[in-house]
């Protein structure tokens, strides 16, 4: 029981202080209603939450690596802002992939309306 206390204590914390990783809950809860109100095929769910959990993985793994060079940053300031681009870039491929594969799944509904 404590390590879901401690698990959703972290999500709470995430939800409440970072401003992107609220953007991406919001966009995955908007494509869920999306998900429902389309009655979209299983195969395309099992896609529709990986690629929402995916995105919310990266976003986790961006804050915790900013918050361990931010500790490092005294002794390592040459590569801080090089780490943070880095893994900005990677939750921004990772968002972009989504978008794409949402439009492979979505835009065939919207185009039936």
């Amino acid at each position: 029981m404590k390590s879901f206390k401690y698990s959703f204590s972290g999500l709470g914390s995430l939800i409440k202080r970072e401003q992107n990783f609220r953007i991406h809950l919001i966009a995955g809860i908007f494509v869920l209603f999306l998900s429902f109100y389309f009655q979209i095929k299983v195969w395309e769910w099992a896609l529709v939450i990986l690629m929402i959990a995916m995105v919310l993985i990266l976003e986790m793994l961006n804050t915790v690596f900013e918050r361990f060079v931010d500790m490092l940053k005294p002794r390592v300031h040459l590569y801080v802002k090089e780490i943070k681009d880095v893994m900005s870039s990677i939750v921004f491929i990772a968002a972009i992939t989504s978008v794409i594969i949402g439009l492979i799944i979505f835009l065939p509904y919207f185009l039936a309306m």
